[in-house]
């Protein structure tokens, strides 16, 4: 393998990797992926077993977090949310993977696995909004992409058939999405998923009411949520795969020449999974493969060619230091995933893609001293900032079913408040009070040790509190700044000798007053509602920040963004508008950490869409 040049050397089979290697295969490339994760986990001759091997761990788990199904190796470690811990005042703490130097903890996770973050994503698949390509200039926030959402949208479309969008088209009436959002007669690949019977209730008693916010009136609506899960396919969608065009140098979609769309199952069962089942384990695991993710991608990318190296570590970029070009990727082979030795090799190709995600890719080039003259490598790390309120409905609506969240409030996403304070989104969380309060096994023991229930009462107490818990989620945006970043330290390395990713986060008023914002909105709505408010925030928590005098806590969502943003000049930015590195004219990176924002949609529908963006660039480059 070290003799061999491919067309196309790919760091990451997570979703952009998997995109950006179907696409070049199918257009006849050569392509060479590394993935650090277990030769298991890629091999589809016994994905079966492994898959379920990943559910037994799951359901084994103590604690239900999203990294609970996966091996974390020691070789090529992942950050755990159950290291978060807050920080002393110049203190760093080195407990998990991350080297956390604060002064907030970054409480977001990512899995180095097989298939990337879809392993654990919630499935979500909104896009982005056309004023979040414009935040500087519009709302004087942030900072303008070098593309708009008019560009962006043909690629929206390739991203939604790759994952199998489900929803309905007419019911996203979203603010500042415009006549031409959508565009005429477009319809997603399958049909919404219902909404849960929990959406029913709470549209029923606050749906279509009117709030007040610093004197200003929002209609709170409760809409559909398109999401990446497989339900009945739509008779009206006819869109074929994009296809590479060597005349027109571009990738073409025929819009009504495919036949019916058909869900695509289990990796090792295509009858297994081609319906959403309801099953309560979405995040982090689908028990059926029902809901997507990449390794349904990484399939076919093998099938027709595509080459995949498992327990391969990428350890550095390598820039000829006469033509600034990338000459290779020196990566490790290892066979012990607790460490001890590995074999170096080199990776070589035309080409080459980084697509781990925006700590990876800022890490490897910063251990690499690779993009050295992009002052933003590393910088302007983002998340969505995740608010939580909930209560206690009058009614039973039975949470603890079906998908993570089905609904939402978008009212929020978009509007000129976001001069004042940032925008967000309100999804109903069909979990109850998991994650606020790890219901249902903290009713119980409150129950039992506090109160000192049991039998028949205990029975009656479960009955009566678990089935009426609503917890909204709402997930803020962050502006990009420049000291939330990734850096390195040779003194903080894994168990192979790398560099371990070191943070440094904070959140501003700009996002705290958005907590202020939604909880006025959560007091009018449970009013409304009847539903009794049991919110509340600890100075214990990790995530404890304080607005006007006022506490919060706020979450991560595991949407990682920004730490190579796009944009016009490498003063500013670490890839120009192509996603190409400037400094590097063979180096791509595709992921999150191209976005230079993060708006208010949960990021992988744009990651998607930029990485079909990436693959029609670099087979343009590749003909040339």
């Amino acid at each position: 393998m070290s003799e061999a040049v491919y067309d196309v050397v790919i760091v990451g089979a997570g979703i952009a990797g998997a995109i950006v290697a179907r696409t070049l295969v199918a257009a006849g490339k050569s392509v060479l992926v590394l993935e650090a994760g277990l030769s298991a986990g890629m091999d589809f001759d016994k994905a079966a077993d492994t898959y379920q091997g990943y559910l037994d761990t799951f359901y084994k788990a103590s604690a239900k977090v999203p990294n609970a199904p996966y091996p974390d190796l020691p070789v090529a470690p992942s950050p755990s949310v159950m290291d978060v811990s807050q920080i002393a005042p110049g203190a760093v703490d080195t407990q998990g993977y991350f080297v956390q130097r604060g002064p907030l903890p970054f409480p977001s996770d990512y899995i180095r696995v097989g298939g990337g973050a879809t392993m654990h994503w919630l499935g979500t698949c909104l896009r982005m909004l056309p004023n979040d390509f414009s935040m500087a200039s519009t709302y004087g926030h942030g900072v303008d992409w070098p593309i708009d959402y008019a560009t962006l949208r043909p690629y929206y479309e390739m991203a939604e058939r790759e994952i199998g969008v489900s929803g309905e088209v007419s019911e996203q009436v979203l603010p500042g999405a415009g006549p031409d959002y959508w565009g005429e007669g477009y319809a997603l690949p399958m049909q919404k998923l219902p909404q849960s019977y929990l959406d029913q209730v709470v549209d029923r008693r606050v749906g279509g009411m009117e709030v007040e916010v610093e004197q200003n009136r929002y209609t709170m609506r409760l809409t559909s949520t398109p999401q990446g899960r497989n339900s009945i396919p739509n008779p009206t969608y006819r869109r074929s795969e994009p296809a590479w065009n060597p005349t027109t140098g571009r990738l073409e979609v025929s819009p009504n020449g495919a036949a019916p769309y058909r869900p695509v199952g289990a990796i090792w069962d295509e009858n297994i999974g081609e319906r959403c089942e309801g099953n309560a384990s979405c995040v982090p695991i689908c028990p059926v493969m029902a809901k997507y993710n990449a390794l349904k991608t990484f399939k076919v990318a093998r099938q027709k060619g595509a080459v995949v190296q498992t327990q391969a570590v990428a350890k550095k970029v390598n820039i000829d230091p006469i033509s600034g070009r990338v000459s290779s990727i020196t990566w490790q082979r290892y066979d012990d995933p607790n460490g001890g030795t590995a074999t170096t090799q080199e990776a070589k190709g035309r080409v080459y893609v980084l697509a781990t995600n925006a700590i990876e890719n800022a890490r490897l080039l910063l251990a690499s001293e690779a993009c050295k003259n992009s002052p933003q490598l590393g910088r302007n790390l983002m998340d969505h900032s995740v608010f939580l309120t909930w209560g206690l409905l009058p009614e039973k609506a039975w949470p603890f079913r079906g998908p993570g969240s089905t609904s939402n409030f978008p009212t929020f996403r978009d509007g000129d408040f976001r001069k004042d304070f940032a925008a967000f989104i309100a999804p109903i969380d069909n979990g109850g009070w998991a994650w606020p309060t790890f219901a249902p096994d903290s009713d119980v023991s409150n129950a039992v040790n506090q109160d000192n229930l049991f039998g028949r009462r205990l029975r009656q107490r479960m009955g009566d509190r678990i089935p009426r818990q609503l917890l909204l989620h709402w997930e803020v945006e962050q502006p990009p700044l420049f000291d939330n970043r990734v850096s390195v330290d040779p003194q903080y390395r894994d168990a192979l000798g790398n560099l371990r990713p070191v943070i440094d986060f904070q959140i501003t008023d700009y996002t705290k007053r958005s907590f202020e914002v939604a909880t006025a909105i959560t007091n009018q709505m449970f009013a409304r509602g009847d539903i009794r408010n049991a919110s509340a925030y600890s100075p214990g928590n990790a995530e404890y920040v304080t607005y006007k005098g006022v506490g919060y806590s706020f979450n991560g969502a595991g949407h990682l963004v920004g730490t190579h943003r796009m944009g016009r000049s490498i003063a500013d930015s670490v890839v120009d508008a192509e996603q190409r590195t400037w400094e590097h004219k063979n180096l791509f990176l595709v992921g999150c950490g191209n976005m230079p924002t993060i708006g208010t949609s949960n990021p992988t529908l744009t990651m998607s869409a930029l990485a079909f963006a990436a693959a029609e660039t670099i087979l343009g480059d590749l003909q040339s």
